[in-house]
């Protein structure tokens, strides 16, 4: 029996842990510097939206073949790769806006290529969670990870908006852009316990159906069926209650808080006449609610159960999106802010974590990029149609009627098979099952002498 590690002592872990902090201090520059790039150069809630539709275009484009890929390359390999080509991309606006001026079908272009080489990268980062720590270990992992990033989050959007009103929020995605390289460099110091997926010989969706269709995976030739594994990791999705439920509600969210923070921004900078300057110092307050949510959610998580801590998210985000459009001051902005995001870290936490535990290793990479295409995919429309309303009706109709939308998403969660309080213990056996894997031959699991506690998540998509 393999001794556990504690996940202080997990080297691999730690220093991966490491890496990616630094490079999420580069997303939370980012998570500012893009909208008000925008907002400089067209004054246009909408055309910040259309930015937001083409990054969730990108990654929907890019979820297609990420699964397959995920599970078919050595995954750390490709990490790096997606980290150096973020390098790349994100270095090309401040070079750009320098070299020809503020030019808005450079921001449509890195804003498409970024997301999809951040599909890449996220997919293979949630498989990559899996291969450093057992499986009882995953819920504290993801909290430490998440809690950390949300610190960063905190400091990262004063930085950028201290950055944004003294050089220009190009120069800060141009910063940004230089994290994605000490990423690559912790990456380059840590190994998986598994490089690539190994699927087992009696798994279904690895040597075939049971009905006798063509191989998914062919072992001899090294070819690989991209829409193929698209279409298991869907399977896997759509053919589980607790999943398909799971994933039509993610999809439903996706579709009325995708341009929330382009509404954000701008009811700051236009309704309430703020600077960068605040803008960054609301945005890093409203991380304080992921701060505190990373750090609670494994003990609500183990006292509440999975059901409580997913619906329970999902209504307080609902309550802080209308409540947001109705506060005439930045203090309760920044106040609702923090509710939304405490929500949101519990919600992301929680539904990472049981994706994680619950499915096979072989399949994660599959199964996590068919989710965040269900996820991704009505995000751009909804982006789109969100700040379209914004500019004709007003931010606060907007931010209410997103609030509306988003209550019903948490109603539904509460009353359909995602109220679960332990569907690790009756989803996770009945998949395993299916799948012909029994828990000992879990390629991720490492026994310990405590048999897995339920849960974890991060949610960095």
């Amino acid at each position: 029996m393999a001794a556990r590690v504690p996940l202080s002592q997990n080297r691999p872990f730690n220093i991966f842990w490491a890496g990616q902090a630094l490079s999420v201090l580069g997303d939370a520059f980012v998570l500012i510097a893009v909208p008000l790039l925008v907002l400089d150069a067209t004054g246009s809630v909408a055309q910040m939206g259309l930015v937001t539709a083409v990054y969730g275009l990108g990654s929907l484009v890019a979820g297609i073949f990420t699964g397959a890929i995920v599970d078919r390359v050595d995954r750390r390999r490709l990490m790096v790769r997606c980290d150096l080509g973020r390098l790349a991309v994100y270095g090309a606006v401040p070079l750009g806006w320098w070299m020809l001026g503020p030019q808005l079908w450079l921001v449509y272009l890195v804003t498409f290529l970024g997301a999809a080489l951040a599909m890449l990268f996220g997919v293979a980062y949630i498989t990559a969670v899996a291969n450093l720590v057992d499986r009882d270990q995953l819920i504290d992992a993801n909290s430490r990870l998440h809690a950390t990033f949300a610190v960063w989050f905190v400091l990262g959007p004063m930085l950028a908006g201290l950055v944004a009103d003294r050089f220009g929020a190009a120069t800060a995605i141009g910063l940004n852009a230089l994290t994605f390289a000490a990423s690559a460099l912790s990456l380059a110091f840590v190994r998986f316990r598994r490089a690539a997926a190994v699927p087992p010989a009696h798994d279904p969706e690895a040597v075939g159906t049971r009905a006798g269709a063509r191989s998914r995976w062919d072992l001899a030739g090294g070819r690989w069926a991209m829409f193929d594994g698209l279409a298991v990791g869907m399977r896997f999705l759509f053919g589980d209650p607790l999943f398909r439920s799971l994933t039509l509600l993610m999809g439903g969210l996706a579709l009325v808080t995708t341009g929330v923070l382009d509404l954000f921004v701008f009811y700051l900078k236009e309704d309430l006449g703020q600077t960068d300057r605040a803008v960054g110092l609301v945005f890093g307050v409203a991380s304080l609610g992921s701060v505190v949510g990373g750090v609670i959610t494994p003990r609500l998580r183990r006292r509440l159960g999975f059901g409580p801590c997913f619906a329970g998210g999902f209504a307080t985000q609902a309550v802080a999106m209308a409540a947001i459009g109705l506060a005439p001051t930045v203090a309760l902005v920044a106040l609702f802010a923090i509710a939304y995001t405490f929500g949101e870290t519990i919600r992301g936490i929680a539904t990472m974590s049981l994706r994680q535990e619950i499915t096979p290793d072989h399949l994660l990479g599959r199964v996590t990029a068919a989710f965040w295409i269900v996820f991704s995919a009505p995000g751009p429309l909804g982006a789109a149609g969100v700040t379209a309303l914004a500019e004709r009706f007003g931010v606060t109709a907007a931010l209410l009627g997103t609030g509306t939308l988003a209550a019903l998403c948490a109603t539904a969660a509460a009353l359909g098979p995602a109220r679960e309080r332990r569907p690790e213990l009756t989803a996770g056996p009945r998949l395993r099952a299916r799948y012909g894997i029994e828990p000992l031959d879990d390629p991720v699991a490492v026994p310990g002498p405590s048999p897995g506690t339920p849960d974890h998540a991060a949610s960095r998509p």
